[in-house]
């Protein structure tokens, strides 16, 4: 009588954090393999015809334009998924990869800096919530340290003149 309405709230707020855990990877994964797709594909080509370069060109932006969304919705909802992991140094992790990587996406760097610095973000991010837990183990202080130079680097650069 006083146990089952409680369970059931509580079941829907777990459910809730894992819906949020399981969108959060789905995104990291998106930023790894949108930073591949635009590393692998080439901005021109002097021998393509110019309905190819025109195809190629709205891919890449689309491409940008993804990278844009994940970043986006990693920060507005980064309460609910980093909030769910039991440990402070998950959420502050979860926390400062998410403010950073929007931090990057937002930025006026150049294309190749920008997937530089999220491939450097999210690898060890990715690696540290959503590989297996011997992976997480055996690269937790390698991880730690490419991240934090990836912030240092990302923090040193001076931002592009006016």
């Amino acid at each position: 009588m006083f146990v089952t309405p409680r369970l059931d709230a509580r079941k829907k707020r777990i459910s809730e954090a894992h819906t949020a855990r399981d969108t959060f990877g789905t995104h990291l994964m998106t930023v790894l393999a949108t930073c591949s797709l635009l590393e692998q594909t080439p901005i021109d080509d002097p021998a393509w015809r110019p309905v190819l370069r025109d195809r190629i060109k709205g891919e890449r932006e689309r491409w940008l334009q993804q990278l844009d969304d994940a970043t986006r919705w990693m920060v507005d909802n980064v309460a609910v998924y980093a909030g769910s992991w039991p440990l402070q140094r998950h959420k502050d992790f979860a926390v400062s990869y998410a403010a950073s990587a929007r931090g990057v996406v937002l930025s006026e760097r150049e294309e190749a800096t920008k997937r530089a610095l999220l491939l450097g973000l999210t690898t060890p991010v990715q690696r540290q919530f959503f590989g297996f837990w011997w992976t997480r183990a055996r690269h937790f202080t390698s991880d730690q340290g490419s991240f934090a130079a990836t912030l240092a680097r990302l923090n040193s650069e001076e931002p592009p003149a006016p």
